[in-house]
């Protein structure tokens, strides 16, 4: 098994940001824990973090929301449109935080499944942003957490089930 990394690439005055992670798991089964309502609740997130999803439909047209609340009780919603969901290759969406003061930063969203030897997969997600600013903002939120964080609980969740 190989040890896993999240690379996050975000370049000096572009507005996009790449995160790739190679799994220990098949494709399909990486594909299923984003499209799955009940997989895709147990690793998306920081671990500090509960994940509820309000609006949940993974096909191309579709809608999403989840919210996700702390210990607090502080909640933080999240919203956006399925573009395309062509499993198990690929998912492109819209993404926003709806706790930002002003509404409009919405970044698109391209996740690719791609299949490697030994029943492995690297994911790959490109976000571009409407402005640098707005990925820099999102980047300085604790987006790099909750990205680290939910991979990780992903791949434990993934090793779970190929038990």
């Amino acid at each position: 098994m190989a040890n896993n990394k999240t690379t996050i690439t975000a370049e000096p005055g572009k507005q996009a940001m790449l995160i790739a992670r190679e799994f220990d798991a098949p494709r399909e089964l990486v594909f299923q824990a984003f499209t799955n309502p009940d997989l895709y609740v147990r690793w998306l997130g920081p671990r500090r973090l509960i994940t509820m999803l309000d609006t949940f439909e993974p096909r191309s047209g579709g809608r999403w929301r989840y919210v996700q609340k702390d210990q607090s009780g502080n909640q933080f919603g999240f919203h956006g449109v399925y573009h395309e969901v062509l499993a198990p290759q690929r998912i492109i969406d819209t993404f926003e935080f709806e706790g930002l003061p002003e509404k409009g930063h919405v970044a698109l969203e391209t996740l690719t499944f791609e299949e490697l030897p030994e029943g492995r997969c690297r994911l790959t997600a490109l976000s571009v942003f409407q402005s640098i600013d707005d990925r820099d903002s999102a980047f300085q939120s604790g987006m790099e957490e909750g990205i680290n964080d939910s991979y990780e609980r992903l791949e434990e969740l993934l090793k779970a089930m190929a038990n």
